[in-house]
């Protein structure tokens, strides 16, 4: 019988605002059937969406400022305090405080996404909290996104660059696979040292978001059309959802149970 395989978190990320800057964590608790923890709290309208938050449904991500399309997003650098609900914002020569909980506080950086790129807006932005059991994932089921990053180095191969494995902007980031090793481990579980339990439930189909460089804003490679020159298909990475909670740490091992 073949050994299944030990994989290692070698790095954990959270994207508090959609198409905003990632942020590194050293733990992270995930609750069973919950999202990855601060991840996609907010998005910004672009234009009426049709969101309703008090019967939320889940809405294609063109609805909202994204990096598929906004590469300028890529150029700012933000940081989300979860206790004051305070985004920091630095980019555009401009810097600024926004408390996401207030109306006031939310004005404040709609008014200066008004300045920073007007030539991308459809009409007025405007910030949207995600409620209890919601999130603005790109998928209706993207509760939890793992990269291998073995596959992040076959992408750079392909286009003959390096890539920063946060164009992929997962939030576990794990070593010890065979590239794209992850993409024939849907339907297995795989389970933490604090019992955590995560069920991997479909590929990750990969957008021209990737092609923004995150330190940059720049697009500069193509990368869902070297996959799907070298591989006949676009996906790198796969979601999994929480079926028990526990916490994990950067470099725990997580095996595979079923």
């Amino acid at each position: 019988m073949a050994q299944r395989p030990t994989l290692h978190l070698s790095a954990l990320y959270r994207y508090p605002v959609k198409g905003f800057s990632p942020e590194a964590l050293d733990a992270a608790s995930l609750e069973t059937s919950g999202y990855f923890p601060g991840d996609r709290l907010y998005a910004i309208e672009n234009g009426p969406s049709g969101f309703n938050a008090v019967a939320p449904r889940h809405l294609p991500k063109i609805k909202y400022l994204m990096l598929m399309r906004d590469e300028a997003l890529a150029q700012l650098r933000t940081r989300y305090d979860d206790a004051t609900a305070t985004l920091h914002v630095e980019g555009g020569g401009e810097r600024l405080c926004a408390d996401l909980s207030t109306v006031q506080g939310r004005a404040v950086l709609e008014d200066f996404l008004r300045r920073f790129m007007p030539g991308a807006l459809r009409g007025e932005p405007r910030v949207l909290t995600a409620p209890e059991q919601y999130r603005f994932t790109d998928s209706r089921t993207g509760f939890v996104s793992l990269i291998n990053l073995a596959s992040v180095g076959a992408v750079e191969a392909m286009v003959g660059r390096p890539v920063d494995p946060l164009r992929f902007r997962g939030n576990l980031f794990v070593t010890g696979l065979e590239p794209w090793a992850e993409l024939g481990m849907v339907g297995a579980v795989l389970e933490g040292p604090d019992g955590l339990r995560l069920r991997l439930t479909k590929r990750t189909e990969r957008c021209a978001a990737t092609n923004v460089d995150p330190a940059t804003g720049e697009r500069d490679v193509e990368i869902p059309w070297s996959l799907d020159r070298h591989l006949g298909h676009r996906d790198c990475g796969v979601y999994a959802e929480v079926v028990a909670g526990g916490t994990l740490r950067v470099g725990d091992a997580l095996t595979m149970t079923g």
